[in-house]
């Protein structure tokens, strides 16, 4: 099945290894391509469920926790957050600067 991460417009540069995609010049591991689709929606759909029961728990310390801790759980199942989803031993940029990365080359060449 065709993964979900391949069918939206990117509104953000994606690395050309597909691994990431930049925010503000710094990289953000992206979803891994290799979950099917049936499951990346479900873990999409319980990450923003989550999110929502994040702002939704104002106040109440033990439930934004647990809110916390599915958002976790789903962006790890994702495999945006974790161990890395590729297998080639090559380091994990994730939340690093673009501009101290060897994808700072690529970023340069980008418009705007």
């Amino acid at each position: 099945m065709e993964p979900l991460t391949e069918q939206r417009p990117a509104s953000h540069p994606i690395t050309p290894d597909g691994r990431y995609f930049v925010v503000r010049g710094r990289l953000w591991r992206a979803t891994n391509p290799a979950l099917p689709r049936d499951v990346e929606h479900g873990l999409v759909s319980e990450l923003m469920a989550a999110r929502r029961a994040v702002r939704e728990a104002v106040g109440d310390t033990g439930e934004i926790t647990l809110a916390r801790n599915r958002v976790e759980a789903a962006k790890i199942a994702l495999g945006e957050r974790g161990e890395p989803w590729w297998d080639d031993g090559a380091p994990d940029f994730n939340r690093r600067l673009v501009k101290n990365t060897p994808y700072s080359d690529w970023f340069a060449t980008l418009d705007g």
